[in-house]
């Protein structure tokens, strides 16, 4: 399972993990605490639905919101950079977007930006999952999510 193999990834690269988790909506943070022992590496979810909460609890700055929109990779990696910097987390993984059903010819359904955030700087993409339904593409994204953050803590440990 992806969720034990970041937990794992984690403990061997001695950091502690935030997560910041719009469209998924605490998705994410369960996956990883649904874990006996969790706790030793998950530090703290925040679950920034709107874009008010994404500028209160994250520090998302409004400029960025009105020139991206909340569905973007800027929005995404200042997600990211606010988990991390908030609950001094080793790294942080962020996700925003549009999970259905709706969008627009600009932002369609199925888009997903993440923000990854850790010790050698951040990163960002975005993902067009597609009209799957909303339970489809929450589920894509934590997965996504899931193995972003394991492909940088295996990095991490690789390296350090």
């Amino acid at each position: 399972m992806t969720a034990q193999a970041v937990l794992d990834a984690a403990r061997r690269a001695g950091l502690r993990i935030a997560i910041a988790e719009s469209c998924t909506g605490g998705m994410i943070t369960a996956a990883l605490t649904d874990i006996p022992g969790s706790s030793d590496v998950v530090d703290c979810g925040f679950i920034t639905y709107s874009n008010a909460a994404k500028q209160s609890l994250l520090g998302v700055r409004p400029e960025t919101l009105a020139q991206f929109g909340a569905v973007s990779q800027q929005v995404a990696r200042e997600m990211a950079e606010g988990a991390r910097e908030r609950a001094q987390a080793g790294m942080a993984v962020a996700v925003t977007g549009i999970a259905g059903p709706g969008g627009s010819e600009y932002k369609p359904e199925g888009r997903v930006c993440f923000g990854l955030s850790g010790p050698d700087g951040s990163v960002t993409e975005t993902v067009e999952f597609g009209a799957l339904g909303r339970s489809q593409v929450r589920a894509a994204a934590v997965a996504h999510a899931l193995d972003m953050l394991l492909a940088a803590l295996r990095t991490l440990v690789r390296s350090g």
